[in-house]
């Protein structure tokens, strides 16, 4: 979104498309990360784990039709994605510690180029970085990557990918769409 829209005091959200979790999902990774006995950083709770596919930042309300109607055009893998979350990395510089796909599958990549290649002609996407898929656990961590009794070893699995708006530390879907025509 542009300072000029939000200087003409037009409404936004900050939205991002992410892969859900499963409660059972999140209350396994919780269970996991509570076992690590960390001492440094904020948790994220268990409720907002997800892995993001594209964070768009602050989008004023009126582009959220033309999202959704690209999100809806966008090529799935035509059955449910699943992604291992099998490596806890510190990304130093953003001071998070996380856990991520030591290989990413090629479904989860070909979807994310898909989302970039449909969002481009709304000049949403400034320049398609390298997708780097994870799932944050911690916020404001400055630690080493902690030692753990049992190594990571989970599944992600999703059958529909979502538009989220993180409003107050909660994350909230908008929309959702089938990863299965």
């Amino acid at each position: 979104m542009n300072d000029e829209s939000r200087e003409q005091g037009e409404p936004f959200k900050r939205l991002f498309f992410a892969l859900p979790c499963t409660a059972a999902q999140r209350r396994a990774i919780a269970q996991w990360r509570s076992a690590l006995g960390l001492r440094s950083g904020r948790p994220v709770p268990a409720e907002n784990f997800h892995l993001t596919l594209m964070f768009l930042g602050s989008v004023t309300v009126a582009q959220i039709p033309r999202i959704c109607a690209a999100a809806a055009n966008v090529r799935t893998p035509g059955e449910a994605l699943h992604v291992p979350l099998d490596r806890l990395e510190v990304w130093r510089r953003a001071g998070v510690l996380l856990l991520a796909p030591a290989q990413a599958p090629l479904a989860l990549r070909q979807l994310v180029y898909a989302l970039q290649e449909a969002l481009l002609p709304l000049g949403l996407v400034d320049s398609p970085r390298e997708f780097r898929p994870h799932l944050t656990l911690m916020r404001d961590y400055r630690a080493p990557v902690p030692e753990s009794q049992t190594p990571a070893d989970f599944q992600l699995s999703a059958r529909h990918f979502a538009l989220y708006e993180s409003h107050k530390g909660r994350y909230r879907p908008l929309a959702e769409w089938a990863l299965a025509r």
